[in-house]
């Protein structure tokens, strides 16, 4: 990273939740205070959070193939539902799984 390059954390973040994440450090992290500044309930603004919390997490995870941070982040954005993202990480997952090696028999 590039002292001009935003953190990973940051860069996977799209407009809408920085300006939540700025509201949110301005409260002091008062969820009560943002759920007034939104007009939403506090449920959804703990919601909201959580889905930043997890935003956040994958940015930071390291090692997964693109296409499972894909369907995670996809997953996190409700675009697709955790059961479907679940199953189609496991369908990749056993698609890419290297076969077993075969077993070798000794020659006469």
């Amino acid at each position: 990273m590039s002292p001009t390059e935003p953190p990973a954390w940051i860069a996977g973040l799209d407009e809408d939740d920085l300006a939540f994440a700025k509201r949110f450090l301005l409260a002091s992290g008062s969820m009560k205070e943002v759920a007034c500044e939104y007009g939403v309930s506090y449920p959804t603004v703990r919601l909201r959070l959580d889905r930043l919390i997890q935003k956040i997490r994958l940015a930071d995870q390291t090692g997964d193939d693109p296409y499972i941070d894909l369907i995670k982040r996809l997953a996190v954005d409700d675009k697709l539902s955790l059961d479907t993202a679940r199953m189609l990480i496991d369908a990749y997952r056993r698609q890419h799984a290297q076969p077993p090696a075969p077993a070798q028999t000794p020659q006469s």
